[in-house]
């Protein structure tokens, strides 16, 4: 090929990408002249055809064809120019965001029901869309149109044959999703064109489950009233209970009024569980009806004389003061006015009838734990969210939020100087090394269902809060008063030192030594930023003795005495110009001793003195370069400074040693 074909070539593929640029923004803005003149300009319709078939890559992952961004944004006009004129393929998938979720595998008539587009949808099933086309996840625009509740697209579609009975890939079904929404015109019209009322999700919840645990009296009346059934989901739970552990009083009256619906047994359960739910609900705590649902359910076990239904055994719960069940009418009304008994009657209720791996049966133990944290009872708090933290945790649930939680609780305890037990701190730091594992585990090998990024999110907020909570068990074992054994205290070095031997590390490859020593490490504000502050020469100390590395480096080949001396600038605004060169002079040494060495250099080739952003401590760690340096340093920086080969030419500890006094390049 010549060059001037070669340039001609590069001068037509340059026109045919500003033509396709124009013509997705014409799509984009909804310019229907301004498409119209850009697709007469295509006289070949295959290259025509080709340029609205083009997708385009938008901010978060989102992928768009001209036909999609046009349908998304409504311009009717546009789209019926391009469906006239292009022929465009109306099973292209994009990657849209609608209502805020990013949805992959939609196609233009999915985006139209989607967001309520009825001419649209009316266009495309007119040029031949296949109305069931389903997204990545198994979404039809039916599906689509339900989450919406455009009844009027949802008609439209179902004339042209939508299948009303089609589920996504967790057996979602369009009835599901009307009941949840609340939708009773569109559940009505669903039930009328044959969509079936019973089944269950993969979870095992129904439709009708859906609309009890939101409390929808209506759309529970109508799915009874069409046949609908109390099925359990994968925890054991009916639609009764979920309503009775969600305090929906009304949709629990809905059940119990139902003849023959609820057995005797049914009906004391359900209302034991609404009852015990009242004592202990964020949003609608209520004493007065917690007794009178267990009061209704207590005379109901005893009605018949002859038959009483007695409380099945369930072995008493530590962290609910060993609470034993009221069994009798005379026990319960003997607690009718002591609010603590009728607390841990109710949390020991839930715990029996929800099943200890019901996920539903920590938030009471939690909100109950932060209540007598309100009222100065810190070791009752404590005990209920170390028991709420192992239920959640042998349920593989997570629990980042439960470990910051312990954190901050801590550190108000040590800051208005309360017993702060030493037994429940290494549970909490065991919990957290856990965590840190199942975290990993899940990284190296995520299910299919399972969310990298948010995973990802979930452990680098727990290799925060463990730090925190070194730094707060520093602080404990400073205090001559503290309480503890030397078998706590060899438990407790044992599980910083499991921490330094997983190499936990963010995104950027900080290690807990890196984050120890940043003076811009992020604190939690509630409480935690009282007593954490880095960097922490204590910290720093306890993550060495328990085996943490000097040498480590971050995605940048910053040492920790880079990310000390280069992160000084925050540090100087929390503590006094002394302060910080004491606290550095303390680390350097602490660096020192354990081996690190002054003169390795990071990506950009500079040390850690170079990178100070504080004159005078630059030339302090200046000072301990000179008196530091050994043979094998000048030998490594003789290599780089030289650029002499040594990859696969000395030992594999000593390239990693060579590496740690050159830039990349070298």
């Amino acid at each position: 090929m010549t060059k001037e074909s070669e340039d001609l070539e590069r001068e037509k593929e340059t026109l045919r990408e500003r033509t396709m640029m124009r013509v997705y923004y014409a799509a984009k803005s909804g310019f229907p002249t301004q498409m119209l003149a850009l697709l007469n300009e295509i006289k070949d319709e295959e290259e025509r055809r080709s340029i609205v078939n083009q997708e385009f890559y938008e901010d978060d992952h989102q992928v768009y064809t001209p036909l999609i961004v046009a349908t998304l944004n409504g311009h009717a006009n546009v789209v019926h120019i391009m469906l006239e004129l292009a022929d465009p393929d109306l099973e292209k998938e994009g990657c849209v965001k609608v209502h805020g979720e990013l949805t992959d595998g939609a196609t233009a008539l999915w985006v139209a029901a989607g967001v309520g587009r009825r001419n649209i949808v009316k266009m495309l099933l007119q040029h031949g869309a296949q109305v069931d086309h389903c997204t990545k996840k198994g979404s039809t625009p039916l599906r689509a149109a339900c989450f919406e509740g455009r009844l009027d697209v949802i008609q439209y579609l179902i004339d042209h044959n939508a299948d009303v009975c089609t589920a996504n890939m967790y057996n979602n079904t369009c009835v599901m999703i009307a009941a949840y929404k609340n939708y009773t015109h569109v559940l009505q019209y669903l039930l009328e064109k044959g969509a079936k009322v019973n089944e269950q999700a993969q979870c095992g919840a129904s439709a009708l489950y859906y609309a009890a645990e939101c409390g929808h009296v209506e759309v529970c009346e109508i799915l009874l009233d069409n046949g609908a059934v109390l099925s359990r989901n994968t925890f054991g739970l009916t639609p009764a209970l979920a309503a009775a552990e969600r305090t929906r009083e009304a949709v629990v009256q809905v059940f119990l009024q139902r003849p023959g619906l609820l057995t005797k047994e049914d009906r004391i359960e359900v209302m034991e569980l609404l009852g015990a739910s009242y004592a202990n609900d964020k949003d609608n705590y209520s004493l007065v009806k917690a007794f009178h649902y267990l009061l209704s359910a207590m005379e109901l076990r005893y009605e018949d004389p002859d038959n009483i239904i007695r409380k099945p055994f369930f072995e008493p719960v530590p962290a609910y003061e060993h609470w034993v069940e009221c069994q009798t009418l005379q026990d319960l009304l003997a607690i009718r006015y002591n609010h603590n008994s009728l607390h841990m009657e109710s949390l020991t209720i839930r715990e029996r009838i929800l099943g200890n791996q019901c996920p539903e049966v920590a938030h009471a133990i939690v909100f109950r734990g932060a209540i007598c944290a309100d009222n100065g009872r810190f070791d009752r708090c404590e005990s209920l969210w170390l028991h709420a933290l192992r239920l959640r945790q042998q349920n593989g649930l997570q629990v980042q939020r439960d470990l910051l939680r312990f954190v901050q609780l801590f550190s108000q305890e040590y800051s208005i100087n309360e017993t702060i037990r030493f037994e429940n701190v290494i549970s909490v730091l065991g919990a957290c090394v856990d965590e840190l594992r199942y975290n990993q585990q899940k990284m190296a090998i995520p299910g299919p269902r399972d969310d990298l990024e948010a995973i990802a999110d979930n452990y680098e907020m727990n290799i925060v809060t463990v730090l925190y909570l070194i730094t707060i068990i520093t602080k404990l074992l400073r205090k001559e008063q503290f309480v503890r054994t030397e078998e706590q205290t060899l438990q407790m070095y044992q599980m910083v030192y499991q921490l330094n031997l997983m190499m936990v590390r963010l995104r950027d490859d900080q290690t807990l030594l890196h984050l120890a020593v940043n003076g811009v490490t992020p604190v939690d504000d509630f409480h935690t930023d009282d007593v954490c502050r880095f960097p922490c020469v204590d910290t720093v100390r306890l993550l060495l003795k328990c085996g943490a590395r000097v040498d480590v480096v971050d995605s940048d080949r910053n040492t920790p005495l880079h990310t000390l001396t280069s992160t000084l600038q925050l540090a100087v605004l929390r503590m006094p110009d002394a302060n910080v060169k004491s606290v550095v002079k303390e680390i350097t040494e602490l660096f020192i001793e354990a081996g690190i060495h002054l003169d390795a250099v990071n990506a950009d080739g500079l040390k850690a003195s170079q990178v100070c952003v504080q004159s005078c401590v630059a030339a302090f760690i200046k000072s301990y370069e000179t008196r530091a340096i050994n043979l094998c340093c000048l030998a490594a920086r003789a290599i780089a400074q030289h650029r002499i080969p040594y990859r696969k030419l000395v030992p594999r500890h000593l390239e990693a040693f060579v590496q740690l006094h050159c830039t990349p390049k070298s």
